[in-house]
């Protein structure tokens, strides 16, 4: 971007809210323009509180992508999560309050009830409208919508077809309010290679096991070595019992060859350099309902 162009009038942060699954990660990937966030048609995919910064010639937005508040708290990474998520609704000086167009559960309703804690704008934005055979389904769910909250816009979107995301940019840019540039106009995110080399690792993995394996992995990254040529990579996947650690190196090890090879080609567009990929698989029982084995594995 051609610093000249930049006269930055407005900032400030732009939290993308509701329950799992309504395309939040996909929204914030389609509106920074690269990935920053790993998507998948799974819920609880995103567990951080992860920052991407769009600047535009007379605004910065920082958009927050957080996890799906949802009301299962049996674990202590489902309390994480929905900590992560309530807080940046009193942080944000925008609420993006998302949606799934094809329906209307207790966890959006739960989200709703969430949101009259702030004082701040909140757009509501009804994604997945290209999954509706007939747009005029729309209407009756924006008549029930608009009488719930008094939303500064309500915007019908498609993440996934980048259909009025332009216009959503637009009134979020407007909402915002005055304040200076607060990153460097090329910088897209706060998270480092090596945070982002163990989510795409985790993203390849979350696909490669579809249904049978629960929410119960996470990634560490334990080495990262990297010169002009080559960069070699240390991996530990981490499961909760041996029957996990199974479905994920599968027969002969192919089913963890599978999600190396795919994690190799995303993170050489990552880092620019060839990739050599060591992954293992251990056990830490329990990890994900042990609040010091959630700290020590980053989640904090």
């Amino acid at each position: 971007m051609n610093e000249m162009n930049i006269n930055i009038k407005n900032s400030g942060f732009v939290a993308i809210i509701g329950r799992p699954n309504v395309g939040k990660s996909t929204l914030l990937n389609c509106l920074i323009g690269e990935k920053v966030s790993i998507t998948s048609p799974k819920p609880q995919t995103t567990r951080w509180q992860i920052l991407g910064i769009k600047t535009l010639h007379h605004a910065q937005i920082i958009y927050i992508d957080t996890p799906g508040m949802h009301r299962d708290e049996k674990r202590a990474m489902n309390r994480y999560m929905n900590r992560i998520a309530s807080s940046v609704i009193l942080d944000a000086d925008v609420i993006v309050f998302m949606v799934d167009a094809t329906s209307w559960r207790g966890e959006d309703e739960m989200v709703l009830k969430k949101l009259q804690e702030s004082t701040k704008p909140v757009i509501l934005v009804i994604n997945k409208i290209d999954l509706l055979k007939d747009k005029g389904e729309l209407l009756p769910l924006i008549d029930k919508l608009k009488d719930k909250f008094n939303f500064a816009h309500i915007i019908p979107i498609s993440a996934m077809d980048a259909v009025n995301t332009k216009h959503l940019e637009d009134e979020i840019a407007r909402l915002l309010p005055e304040g200076p540039q607060l990153y460097p106009e090329d910088q897209l995110t706060d998270r480092n290679v090596r945070f982002q080399i163990a989510e795409i690792i985790r993203e390849k993995l979350i696909q490669a096991t579809e249904e049978e394996l629960p929410y119960t992995t996470t990634v560490e990254i334990e080495q990262i070595n990297q010169n002009e040529k080559i960069t070699e990579i240390g991996a530990v996947i981490w499961v909760e019992r041996q029957g996990q650690k199974i479905i994920i190196i599968g027969k002969k090890g192919a089913r963890l060859k599978k999600i190396g090879i795919q994690a190799r080609r995303e993170i050489e567009k990552l880092v620019g350099t060839k990739v050599f990929l060591r992954l293992w698989v251990k056990i830490k029982e329990n990890w994900t309902d042990d609040d010091k084995a959630l700290k020590s594995l980053g989640y904090e």
